[in-house]
C-alpha cells in the first residue's frame, strides 16, 4: 500500500471502537507509520494504548485524511472537533451508517471533500467489502486514497450516487446478519432431525463458512456452485425445491428482509 501522502501530512481517526481498529491495525501491518496517525477516542482498548499513534492529542493543522468512525448517534458530539479541518485540502471520510453528505456538508463546509462509506464487520478479519461515493469536490485522487484505505480491510467498490447507499447496507451492511441467522437456523434443523446442539452448531458454522470460501476462491458462479452441489432426484435437490420456492422460500423471504434494511436505512438518514 502507498500511502506516501498519508504518512506525510497525517490521517486523523475519529473513534477506534471495532471497525475503527480494523482499519487502524490494517493500516499499520501495510506500513503506515504509528506516528502519522492521530487518534481522538474517549475509551481507548489496550491495545490502541500500546500502538503508537498519537492518541487524545490534538490534531495535526492539516492532516491528509480525516476518517470518522464513532457511531452515527454520536456524530453530532464528536464532529465539531474537526470542523476546523473543514473547507480545505483534508479529505473526510464517514463510515457511519445513515448520515448523508449533505449532513457533513453542513458542518464542515461547501467546498470540503468527502467520501462517505459503508464497509461490513467481516472487515474485522481483512475480510470486509467496502462501497465508496463522493461529494461533487472530490477528485480522483481522493476517491483513490479513499479506496487504498478501505481496501486495508477487504474489497472495495465505487457507488454511481449516494442513494445506492441504502441498498449496499441492506445487502452487504447488514448481510452478515442474515449469514449468522443462517447458522442459527441450520443449526435449530440439526437438532430437529436429532443432532446434539453442540455437533449441529460446528456443522452449520463450517459448512456455511466452508461454503463461503469456496465462493470466494472460485471462478464459477454462485449459480454454478449450487449446480454442482445438486444431483439430479437427490437430497440437495429436494431441499432447494422449498428453499427456491418462488412463493415462500429464499429468494422472496431476502427481497423482503432487503427492502426493511433499505427503508430503515432511508428512514435513518432523515
Amino acid at each position: 500500500m502507498t500511502l506516501d501522502v498519508v504518512a506525510r501530512d497525517g490521517l486523523v481517526l475519529l473513534g477506534c471502537g471495532k471497525m475503527g481498529s480494523a482499519l487502524l491495525a490494517g493500516w499499520l501491518k501495510a506500513g503506515l507509520p504509528a506516528a502519522s496517525v492521530w487518534v481522538i477516542e474517549p475509551h481507548p482498548s489496550d491495545w490502541l494504548q500500546a500502538s503508537g499513534v498519537h492518541l487524545n492529542a490534538g490534531v495535526p493543522p492539516a492532516p491528509a485524511v480525516a476518517l470518522l468512525a464513532v457511531k452515527p448517534q454520536m456524530m453530532g458530539d464528536a464532529l465539531p472537533a474537526l470542523q476546523a479541518l473543514g473547507n480545505g485540502s483534508t479529505l473526510f471520510i464517514s463510515i457511519a451508517a445513515g448520515t448523508s453528505i449533505a449532513t457533513f456538508e453542513a458542518v464542515l463546509g461547501a467546498q470540503t471533500p468527502i467520501v462517505r462509506s459503508m464497509p461490513n464487520t467481516p472487515a474485522m478479519v481483512g475480510r470486509g467489502i467496502t462501497a465508496i461515493i463522493g461529494n461533487a469536490n472530490t477528485g480522483a485522487a481522493d476517491l483513490s486514497l479513499a479506496r487504498e484505505l478501505m481496501a486495508a480491510v477487504g474489497q472495495v467498490v465505487e457507488l454511481q450516487s449516494e442513494d445506492q447507499i441504502d441498498s449496499v447496507t441492506a445487502v452487504s451492511g447488514s448481510g452478515p446478519a442474515y449469514v449468522f441467522h443462517l447458522i442459527e437456523a441450520m443449526a435449530d434443523a440439526g437438532v430437529a432431525l436429532g443432532l446434539t446442539p453442540e455437533v449441529a452448531m460446528q456443522l452449520a458454522r463450517a459448512t456455511v463458512s466452508g461454503a463461503g470460501e469456496l465462493a470466494h476462491q472460485s471462478h464459477d458462479s454462485a449459480a454454478q456452485l449450487r449446480i454442482n452441489v445438486t444431483s439430479p432426484g437427490g437430497t440437495t435437490a429436494a431441499a432447494l425445491g422449498v428453499l427456491m420456492d418462488a412463493a415462500s422460500g429464499f429468494p422472496p423471504l431476502l427481497k423482503r428482509a432487503a427492502q426493511a434494511a433499505s427503508d430503515r436505512g432511508k428512514e435513518l438518514g432523515k
